[in-house]
């Protein structure tokens, strides 16, 4: 049985993740980092392409699950005949080698707990090689070793190329299983002692989402998702992936599979935003750095992605053997999106470091430099077509979003010289290049018969991230054109009450076949611009409406889709959870300012 997508929750250490199932199987780890090779992909394909499961004998889905308050230390309780007993899941921060702790209690009675773990290096591909020692078991294959064992020590046998053992807890009792993970050609890091670290993880989950400032509706919301961020975060450089997996479907068995293990400059405004509102300055301030890291270099090869650590090349390929989450192949791993022109980038960089500048981050000294480079190559090739936010494969046009975005990164430079005389920079030039862009979107891209502005220069479709046009500044809220383009994009893109990012009829501008589900963060836009346009009591029951979507845990994929109730898409999605958390400081801020 395949679960829904929604029947995940997320555990990590801030380098990689793991998705852990109702039936307390981990089915998705990649090690050592996000972007690594999986072994265990039951997600994409079965059982034999590895997972790791602990329950009580003959169990099936569990009771109830949580995670401990403002932690990512997830408990899953089974009631059964024999008793109750709870599998705490957890990964703490790192030292030097990744480990995934699973702790097996005894609440009541005496309860027979089975566990079974199949390894499968590469992407469920690779069958590792077993041996003990030291009472322990390993398993190695190539680059990879990763070492299983249990205090107090339980019987493990293999067979069906898994290794398997049966336990009795009775109340009161522990068992913990830690699986470390380390390069097969070093010697086997130190070993952790997993309640010491179930202990440590608690407290400095509980210490870091203890400083969140937001103290308005929804916070628990706001925290779960604020934590979820965190846990994307890849800690040694401070980039923040999209997802922690790849190939999760936009629709069921569709070929709308992306690989989102890496981070996205598109992400960097909203992600800086909603962590200086809420207290996170050194998170902001990591995400920063990270950013001027990636995009330094001839402004020319600005990149829309990068991976966690500034990599650049990202080559996709196809990953035959899995046969795809609910039968959607292929199953990809990089992502040739990477090639493409967005110009919308330059300004999500530009409004990224108008941010921090007027937040008080402190000044990189090559900083504005760098931002100077970008406005001038963007003032030389703005007028090119692009493919736009959403990244279509259907060919270049001369994207409205994009254009703002142009338009944005000539505003945040004039500002910046406006309001520091002192720093180098063509005013007059840029501030012209500001008006013209304005000028042109305002003419070629606005349907005056319709009053709404369009997805591109010339055409009649609509594009959900029109709803920005007020949030970055490029028109106010009341401007007649921004309430009209509310208007129509709710109309015309609303799916039952939620939003689509764009019509897919159009293939030519898509360039893929079938259709994809509501976008959960562009459905937290219309949100916000409800409430920026005066609608107030319509944005708060939209926002009502789109935070009971979480799961049981809290959590948000990419999509949804009304008609099965189902989420869809890559899981959990930062862009999700960003778009709750700004849309919650949008709504709510003024009562819930700390």
């Amino acid at each position: 049985m395949q679960h829904r997508i929604e029947d995940y929750a997320l555990i990590g250490d801030e380098q990689t993740a793991a998705l852990v199932g109702r039936d307390g199987s981990v089915d998705w780890l990649c090690l050592p980092r996000f972007d690594s090779g999986a072994c265990f992909a039951r997600l994409l394909g079965d059982e034999d392409n590895g997972h790791w499961r602990i329950a009580p004998r003959g169990a099936g889905l569990c009771t109830r699950r949580a995670y401990r308050p403002g932690t990512l230390v997830l408990d899953t309780d089974w009631e059964t005949d024999e008793g109750a007993v709870r599998v705490t899941d957890l990964m703490p921060q790192r030292d030097r080698a990744p480990d995934l702790i699973r702790v097996v209690e005894g609440l009541r009675g005496r309860v027979t707990v089975r566990s079974t773990l199949r390894i499968r290096f590469d992407y469920g591909s690779i069958v590792p090689w077993m041996r003990r020692a030291d009472g322990h078991r390993i398993a190695v294959a190539g680059p990879d070793a990763l070492w299983l064992r249990s205090e107090p020590p339980v019987h493990t046998w293999g067979e069906d190329f898994a290794t398997h053992a049966e336990f009795t807890v009775a109340a009161g009792q522990k068992v913990a299983f830690v699986l470390t993970w380390h390069p097969s050609h070093e010697p086997r890091p130190p070993l952790v002692d997993p309640f010491d670290a179930l202990e440590s993880s608690v407290a400095d989950w509980q210490a870091w989402s203890g400083r969140c400032h937001y103290d308005g509706p929804h916070r628990d919301a706001v925290v779960r998702s604020l934590i979820t961020l965190k846990a994307l975060t890849y800690r040694p450089t401070g980039g923040v992936v999209a997802a922690a997996t790849t190939s999760l479907p936009e629709e069921l068995g569709g070929v709308r599979n992306w690989d989102y293990r890496f981070c996205w400059l598109r992400d960097s405004t909203l992600t800086l935003g909603a962590l200086l509102a809420v207290g996170y300055l050194e998170e902001a301030a990591a995400w920063r750095d990270w950013l001027l890291r990636a995009v330094a270099g001839d402004p020319a090869d600005l990149q829309i992605m990068y991976g966690v650590a500034g990599e650049r090349r990202l080559p996709e390929t196809e990953v035959p053997w899995l046969a795809g989450y609910g039968r959607s192949a292929p199953v990809r791993v990089g992502n040739d999106a990477v090639r493409q022109l967005q110009l919308d980038v330059y300004g999500e960089v530009m409004d990224s470091m108008s941010l921090a500048r007027r937040a008080g981050l402190s000044h990189e000294p090559h900083g504005w430099a760098l931002q100077a480079a970008l406005v001038e190559w963007l003032r030389a090739n703005w007028r090119q077509p692009d493919e736009g936010l959403w990244e279509v494969r259907g060919g270049r046009r001369h994207f409205v979003h994009s254009k703002v975005m142009v338009w944005v990164a000539a505003d945040r430079a004039v500002r910046a010289l406006e309001e520091h005389p002192e720093l180098p920079g063509d005013l007059e030039g840029w501030r012209a290049m500001r008006d013209e862009v304005h000028r042109e979107v305002c003419a070629e891209g606005y349907d005056a018969g319709r009053n709404t502005f369009t997805q591109y220069y010339g055409s009649r479709e609509l594009d959900a991230a029109l709803l920005l046009i007020p949030y970055v500044g490029f028109l106010p809220p009341d401007d007649p054109r921004v309430i009209g383009t509310v208007d129509a994009v709710r109309a015309e893109l609303g799916r039952d009450g939620f939003l689509r990012r764009y019509s897919t009829r159009d293939s030519a501008v898509d360039g893929l076949p079938g259709d994809e589900g509501a976008f959960v963060a562009c459905s937290f836009w219309l949100a916000q611009a409800l409430h920026l346009t005066g609608r107030r009591a319509e944005a708060r029951e939209l926002f009502e409406r789109l935070v009971a979507l979480t799961n049981d845990v809290g959590l948000l994929a990419e999509e949804y889709d009304p008609v099965s109730a189902r989420q869809l898409g890559n899981f959990p999605q930062a862009f999700s959870h960003i778009g709750l958390v700004n849309a919650a400081l949008a709504l709510f801020g003024d009562e819930g300012a700390g």
